[in-house]
């Protein structure tokens, strides 16, 4: 186990590649304050070094409010413009580190404002009935109720999130209008759309869909239901918000 200095302070730090990114990428994102002391103890339990995206992340940012507020990256916690919680507050991080602990099903990292959820697979994701290769993204899609794999780590995702791709990824789940109705939203809200994503309502007339504003806890919460009840498998732990 290395200890916070270590983790740290390492040389060829990840955070002014990714300041150059986040400066360079033509996709609206928000970086929110962060807690120091709150991101110095992701990286303990998460056991990352300040090389990694991961690491920069927690350590720089209270987190990444992207696409117009669309899609939440989770970085040490946010101290203001609204409520981002930690990446440990996210996973239920013990309230002090604890070397045996780890994520039983993967690491979630971001969410979107209509229930999906990125999460970082762990050792044996078959195990935990996520798709793809040990430390690559996933993605539980409201649309399907199904984990996807996405074949890329991290640090890759981030770069996807903020170079515009994720337009054709979202195709089929974004209306005339998403932009504004994101935008409005507060940090802790995400939306609920009615018909539900994954009906056949949705997919044959998205913008005839109704949509409202709710906590976010709701979002995933109902999604995570009708998967249990209707999907191929329980979609296990998406994230405490």
């Amino acid at each position: 186990m290395r200890g916070i200095d270590e983790l740290v302070n390492v040389d060829d730090p990840a955070w002014p590649e990714l300041q150059g990114i986040l400066r360079a990428s033509s996709v609206p994102v928000q970086v929110l304050p962060g807690d120091i002391n709150e991101g110095r103890r992701c990286l303990l339990q998460m056991q990352v070094t300040g090389r990694s995206a991961l690491g920069a992340l927690a350590l720089h940012t209270g987190g990444l409010l992207v696409d117009n507020g669309w899609v939440r990256v989770f970085g040490g916690g946010s101290v203001a413009d609204g409520r981002l919680p930690s990446l440990a507050q996210v996973n239920r991080f013990p309230t002090d580190f604890d070397p045996g602990w780890h994520p039983a099903t993967g690491l979630v990292v971001g969410h979107d404002i209509v229930g999906g959820v990125f999460a970082l697979n762990g050792g044996d994701p078959a195990a935990a009935g996520r798709p793809g290769a040990p430390g690559h993204m996933t993605y539980f899609a409201p649309d399907t109720l199904e984990w996807e794999a996405m074949e890329m780590g991290h640090s890759g995702w981030v770069s996807w999130l903020l170079s515009g791709r994720p337009e054709t990824f979202y195709d089929g789940m974004r209306w005339p209008g998403w932009r504004e109705e994101t935008a409005a939203l507060a940090v802790g809200q995400g939306l609920s759309v009615y018909p539900f994503l994954w009906s056949e309502e949705a997919h044959a007339d998205l913008a005839a869909t109704s949509r409202r504003p709710v906590p976010m806890r709701e979002v995933l919460g109902v999604a995570a239901d009708f998967a249990r009840q209707m999907g191929p498998s329980d979609p296990g732990f998406l994230g405490e918000v």
